[in-house]
């Protein structure tokens, strides 16, 4: 039997644990593997709210939770879109980033068409009914727990400290060993493996292999193992965020949002996740624009005054990736590992990634490790640009120069190579899946990379956000808008919106129920008296 010891708990380890538990062991039905986790007790829990993506239902049908006691226990409600706001000028415009489209067959024209338009509706609503019933405030799905034919996709919003409680008092009793004590020691082998550790209390924990989900201070990746970092602050500027919590006993907009909303400020973006009993907002920002107590009035000015005695917290991170997350017999998950600003909700997915490319590369004996150990780096690594190069378009593509941070993000050296290829490549039709084949456009290097870790350039594979989500983000942007006004007649058709769309606008109009209404009968949450509205609230 194989031995596995997760250092550090929270969500990157609790979901580590559960998954391989569930992947490997079938839920504790088998001895495949032993897991223990060891949990400093004496670290502070950091309660925030968190955002993710469809994948976390994977992740959930793997351990084997019911949806409906997961969603009661972590306070968690339905996602099926992000709302971004005052991105590409500063006038209380928005567009959605919807998990479900409509897509035409056998050849999609729909983004060539709607260029093409006078652009007079927003180009996903013309191709999905979600951003409207996201705007209606309705559940993905009816109250009876069934779905629309075909479903619509959504992931969560959850209170993240929640989360990891519940999957660590769901894999307990299923084979999962808990250790609280504080990590003291690292033995390594001569090769540089590490053999055990050793807690405070005196305890020796030995194994095969060993998880390092001890965030940012990367105990085992970072200071055993001596693997670096590579800073990438230079295409995402925002360092920290100021957070708060907005309870719904006195503050209760009188519905909760089916989605996240991020919008844009003077020197960043604002999240709010709503939950069942609080929305959790946060303002990340950058510190070489904007000082601290000017971004926590800001923030505080969105909610609206108020807020003006409700607790804050700051919280600095650093956008960057590990060199390698997988050495030796340590492979790093969560923080460990390396960090993304969380705009497109990949905070808990990259937890999420590393625990299952972790059970698809497990090495049942050490024979296979090293040829494990690099795909797994690289499959990690390929996605870890992605996100970077994704989230990246968002900032690049801003039509904002009312703040500095506005003008700067946009300057060429704030956006990297890989992008600017992909960008320019894009002025001539918009992106298609043939897109993602490889990522040799014509204006970027294939030299390979200077990393030896890593001889071959990331590529872009679209694991996470294909053409069609690449195209959302652009035309959303009003990217080509001045190509194609100059190329197209004065006097444009109206968009047109897909049939399929509107038969399931009619559709859920008629059955999917309130947001708040679904959490109320089926997971139990609470009924509140309709309180104050954050500032930028539009029902």
């Amino acid at each position: 039997m194989r031995k596995v010891v997760i250092v550090g708990g929270g969500s990157a380890g609790w979901m580590t644990a559960a998954y391989l538990n569930g992947a490997l062991n079938r839920q504790g039905r088998d001895n495949n593997v032993h897991i223990t986790l060891l949990e400093s007790p004496d670290i502070p829990r950091i309660s925030v709210g968190e955002a993710t993506i469809p994948s976390m239902r994977h992740l959930l049908a793997v351990v084997g939770v019911d949806e409906n006691d997961f969603m009661r226990t972590t306070d968690a409600t339905f996602k099926q879109s992000i709302k971004y706001v005052n991105w590409v000028k500063n006038d209380n415009s928005f567009y959605h980033h919807p998990f479900s489209r409509y897509e035409q067959f056998p050849i999609d024209h729909s983004s060539a068409d709607w260029l093409k338009s006078d652009r007079s509706i927003p180009y996903m609503e013309t191709v999905s009914a979600q951003p409207i019933l996201c705007e209606m405030g309705r559940a993905p799905v009816m109250m009876s727990k069934l779905a629309m034919d075909p479903p619509l996709n959504y992931a969560y919003h959850m209170n993240a400290q929640k989360f990891a409680d519940y999957l660590r008092d769901f894999s307990l009793p299923r084979g999962v060993v808990h250790v609280q004590a504080n990590l003291s020691g690292v033995n390594q082998q001569e090769n540089g493996f590490i053999k055990s550790i050793e807690t405070d209390n005196e305890m020796t924990l030995s194994g095969d292999l060993f998880i390092d989900c001890t965030g940012f201070k990367a105990k085992l990746i970072g200071e055993a193992m001596t693997i670096g970092v590579e800073d990438c602050s230079q295409w995402l500027l925002c360092d920290q965020a100021v957070t708060m919590h907005v309870p719904y006993d006195s503050h209760y907009p009188g519905l909760v949002r089916p989605y996240t909303t991020a919008t844009a400020l003077s020197s960043g973006w604002v999240w709010d996740i709503p939950m069942q009993s609080q929305r959790s907002i946060g303002y990340v920002h950058s510190s070489h624009f904007i000082s601290d107590d000017d971004a926590e009035r800001e923030m505080r000015a969105y909610q609206g005054s108020s807020a003006d005695q409700l607790n804050s917290r700051q919280i600095k991170f650093s956008v960057e990736r590990r060199h390698k997350v997988w050495e030796g017999n340590c492979i790093a998950i969560g923080l460990s590992g390396g960090f993304i600003e969380p705009l497109e909700s990949t905070g808990l997915y990259l937890s999420d990634l590393g625990a299952v490319a972790l059970a698809e590369h497990f090495p049942f004996d050490d024979s296979h490790i090293e040829s494990m150990a690099y795909r797994y780096n690289r499959v990690l690594s390929n996605r870890f640009y992605e996100i970077l190069d994704f989230i990246n378009m968002h900032y690049c593509l801003t039509k904002r120069t009312d703040t500095s941070f506005w003008q700067e993000v946009q300057r060429p050296e704030r956006i990297n190579d890989r992008l600017k290829a992909k960008l320019e490549y894009w002025t001539m039709r918009p992106p298609t899946p043939l897109d993602f084949e490889d990522q040799c456009f014509p204006t970027l290097s294939t030299a390979a990379s200077s990393n030896p870790a890593f001889p071959h350039a990331p590529v872009d594979t679209a694991a996470l956000w294909n053409h069609q989500s690449y195209q959302c983000i652009l035309l959303g942007m009003n990217f080509m808008d001045e190509i194609h006004d100059s190329k197209s007649q004065a006097q444009r058709p109206q968009p047109r919106v897909a049939d399929a769309v509107i038969n399931r606008l009619t559709e859920g109009n008629k059955k999917l129920p309130p947001h708040e209404l679904w959490l109320q009968e089926n997971v139990g949450m609470g009924h509140y008296a309709k309180g104050t509205k954050p500032a930028g609230w539009v029902a």
